[in-house]
């Protein structure tokens, strides 16, 4: 077990006002591996303080200056890539493989474009007789969640500060230990001081402080709806800009066009865009609709996929889920389970409970359901977990109103025989990105969500411009 008894504030490690700590559990083992820091509202005084004076000098040093630290932090997470993605592995329940190209790769990636889109954007255009100038916002804090905490992190992070932002990070308190490691790659390269500051603690008491401070100007946040609801409210009376990526219960659409082996390949690959993580992704495809006439077709694949999925210890090469990253969060998920069997649906695979051969650690069964309408709680509410409901729809005008018959709109999925008949439905889904025919994720391409599911977007230029304020100087 490892104790981190300081936050980082003003590029020193300090102690914080508070004697409190906070435990890190093992999702594995279900043990305490680590203690962090309670921070206090004081502590985000102080950090606050130091990022607002640290901003007159980074706001002014050229971005090739900025970027090339940038590019410098993302050589040492390289370095230290087995340590970190061992570590969020074990907060987590992510397999190990997948840990380090994804938890700790996508990160490395944001911190390389971040420093190429500092030095290609154009700051400045002329407008007539006006100059229409781009400048850094300020000071900007950045709360982050803990199913990808790294890779949103550096989300956020990466691109304000090569923006010429100086930043206030509060990591999650379940997977905080990359922050940690983060923060001392930080140290030892040299970042100027009150750039980057980091304080642990809770939502209420660090969440609260940082979205209600006269000298943070923007809040980026990334997480649950309801916590993104709060830190708006808190926001507006500072009338700060704010940035949210919140929940999502994205539809995949199945055409019904699709021939045999197609459709065998689109049903069963999204079973994998639903449990990706064991299911705690923000956009994974949780409700897959496929058309009346093939639904005991899809459900035979879909027994068969998820009968031989392998839960188990995420540093196992054989595992495909892990567990999942708190005991709360199992109680939540198995929660949603039972309510999905109350409510009506079919249970395809799994079911409440432990997997078989788990005593311990923070297990739940993939479960898959059948014959689910839109009406239940399982096709509406975010579940955060392995479970994947499927619906079934009449018509392709019917599919596509039941995949936009939800608060949310951050993701989505479509399939179908021709690649422009698919993107047809891709456009009229109201969603922040659409997966068309199994495309891959692109870690450059805009990501945020429609509706409920947030405000503005993350990576390349459009997460750039985020942290830029828009001024007009006329001639």
């Amino acid at each position: 077990m490892k104790n981190y008894d300081k936050i980082y504030i003003n590029g020193q490690w300090v102690a914080s006002e508070a004697k409190a700590t906070i435990s890190v559990f093992d999702s594995i083992t279900e043990e305490v591996m680590a203690t962090i820091p309670e921070g206090t509202a004081g502590d985000v005084n102080k950090a606050a303080a130091a990022a607002k004076a640290a901003f007159i000098s980074w706001s002014a040093r050229t971005p090739e200056d900025r970027a090339s630290y940038m590019t410098k932090i993302a050589a040492a997470l390289g370095a230290r890539m087995d340590e970190i993605a061992s570590a969020i592995s074990r907060e987590t329940g992510m397999s190990k493989p997948m840990s380090n190209m994804i938890q700790v790769g996508l990160p490395i990636n944001s911190f390389t474009q971040a420093a190429a889109v500092a030095t290609s954007f154009e700051y400045s255009r002329e407008i007539g007789s006006s100059v229409v100038v781009r400048e850094p916002i300020g000071v900007v804090g950045c709360i982050t969640p803990w199913n990808y905490p790294l890779h949103q992190i550096a989300a956020k992070v990466a691109y304000a500060m090569a923006a010429g932002c100086t930043v206030v990070l509060k990591p999650s308190e379940i997977a905080p230990i990359d922050a940690f490691i983060l923060a001392e790659i930080i140290d030892e390269i040299g970042l100027p001081a009150g750039v980057f500051n980091m304080i642990t603690g809770t939502g209420p008491v660090v969440g609260e402080a940082m979205s209600a401070h006269v000298d943070i100007d923007m809040m980026s946040f990334t997480g649950s709806t309801r916590a993104g609801r709060r830190v708006s409210q808190v926001s507006a009376e500072t009338i700060k800009k704010v940035a949210l990526e919140l929940g999502g219960k994205s539809a995949n659409i199945i055409c019904a066009d699709l021939d045999t082996e197609t459709f065998a390949k689109a049903v069963s690959s999204g079973v994998g865009k639903a449990f990706l993580n064991s299911g705690q992704t923000c956009s994974a495809l949780t409700r897959m609709l496929v058309p009346k006439a093939r639904l005991e077709e899809a459900e035979a694949i879909l027994t068969t996929t998820g009968n031989a999925l392998v839960v188990g210890d995420p540093f196992e090469k054989t595992s495909h889920l892990g567990p999942l990253a708190s005991a709360a969060q199992r109680d939540r998920v198995n929660g949603f389970i039972q309510k999905g069997i109350d409510e009506g649906a079919k249970v395809l695979v799994g079911g409440v409970g432990v997997p078989e051969g788990m005593s311990k650690g923070y297990y739940v069964k993939p479960t898959i359901f059948s014959n689910v309408t839109t009406s239940m709680t399982i096709a509406q509410e975010e579940i955060f977990g392995p479970v994947l409901s499927v619906i079934a729809y009449n018509d392709e005008e019917d599919a596509i109103r039941i995949a936009n018959d939800t608060v949310y709109g951050l993701a989505g999925g479509v399939w179908a025989a021709d690649k422009d008949h698919a993107i047809a439905i891709a456009r009229r889904m109201r969603t922040g990105q659409v997966e068309v025919n199994g495309g891959a994720f692109n870690a450059n391409a805009p990501f945020g969500g429609y509706k409920q599911s947030g405000v503005g977007r993350e990576y390349g230029d459009y997460g750039f411009e985020e942290f830029l304020e828009i001024k007009s100087m006329q001639l």
